[in-house]
């Protein structure tokens, strides 16, 4: 299984394979690329072994604050500088409990690696950089939120850049990892704001699963009993079936 170890504060990492780590510095080359869609894309492509499969993307799992209620994000468009090809004007939209605020703000990409080893036929890489968003100030209980991020790409054979789901089957699989804070615009108070495909960075005791993420039972009434419930067996239950409307609820789209 594909191993990647990042230090988020030094932008750096490294890509291993077996026994050995090998990595290029594809910051330069990164730039011939439009990386927006490896954030805002619907839709997974899952390849293995000649066949491919498609499926919804889920919507990022995030925390607020240190009792760790749920926040939620949702990329609406994202559109690369044509004048910084490392920068992307980014417009979206956050929630928090039933307050839903517009942002606009900034990704930042600093790092760019590629692996030289693969057990693919393709080149695998990770960018990593800064963020800033600033929330609208017009709206209730708004601040900025601004971090380090990585994502995970792949690029396939006819060189074109897609989101890496060649691992996606794996134990404790992530992509798309956002840590940093949300500082509100009254108090200036700062609280820590993580978030990310499939695992939170930095979770702590929130997530208590092995295989994927699993919300610990004392923080469940903190913004994700409907998570929680929504992977229950029983289908037929109406508060299952009422948890499962509830993440489905494109949110973002409400005025």
């Amino acid at each position: 299984m594909k191993q990647i170890l990042i230090v988020i504060g030094l932008l750096t990492s490294s890509f291993v394979y077996g026994q050995e780590s090998h990595s290029n510095d594809f910051l330069n080359e990164i730039k011939k690329y439009d990386l927006s869609d490896l954030w805002t894309l619907k839709e997974i492509h899952f390849e293995f072994e000649g066949d491919t499969s498609v499926f919804d993307r889920p919507e990022p799992l995030g925390y607020i604050g240190n009792n760790f209620q749920r926040f939620y994000i949702h990329f609406v468009s994202i559109i690369q500088n044509r004048s910084n090809k490392l920068e992307y004007f980014v417009y979206g939209k956050t929630r928090v409990k039933n307050n839903i605020c517009s942002f606009q703000g900034l990704i930042k990409v600093k790092h760019c690696e590629t692996s030289d080893e693969s057990y693919t036929n393709t080149k695998q890489g990770l960018v990593a950089g800064e963020y800033e968003f600033f929330e609208d100030a017009s709206q209730e209980g708004t601040g900025s939120i601004k971090g380090k991020f990585y994502t995970y790409f792949y690029i396939d054979t006819s060189n074109k850049i897609r989101y890496d789901a060649l691992d996606i089957v794996a134990d404790g699989y992530d992509n798309n990892q956002f840590e940093g804070t949300w500082t509100s615009y009254n108090s200036n108070t700062s609280k820590k704001c993580n978030w990310g495909d499939y695992r939170i960075p930095d979770s702590q005791e929130l997530d208590c699963g092995t295989g994927e993420f699993m919300v610990d039972d004392k923080y469940v009434k903190n913004g994700w009993t409907s998570f929680a419930l929504a992977r229950s067996y029983n289908s037929t239950d109406s508060n299952v079936v009422e948890a499962k409307k509830a993440e489905e609820q494109k949110w973002w789209l409400e005025k």
